[in-house]
């Protein structure tokens, strides 16, 4: 019988997997460099599926 994981928002990043970042340099029109730099827990998803043991702790909040 398959098992389904219950998905929820990477606890790492909370949902916001790509971020940009300032380098502290600026472009010739005034403007910030940045770069890109995606969550390493859900590789850019910003989702995680649940193992067992952490599914017991969110639906009882241990």
């Amino acid at each position: 019988m398959p098992q389904h994981a219950l998905i929820v928002f990477c606890h790492k990043c909370d949902g916001f997997p790509v971020v940009a970042v300032t380098t502290g340099t600026r472009h010739r029109d005034g403007s910030r460099a940045t770069t890109r730099v995606t969550c390493q827990a859900c590789q850019g998803t910003g989702r995680t599926a649940l193992t067992p043991a952490s599914h017991g702790q969110a639906v009882t909040g241990a």
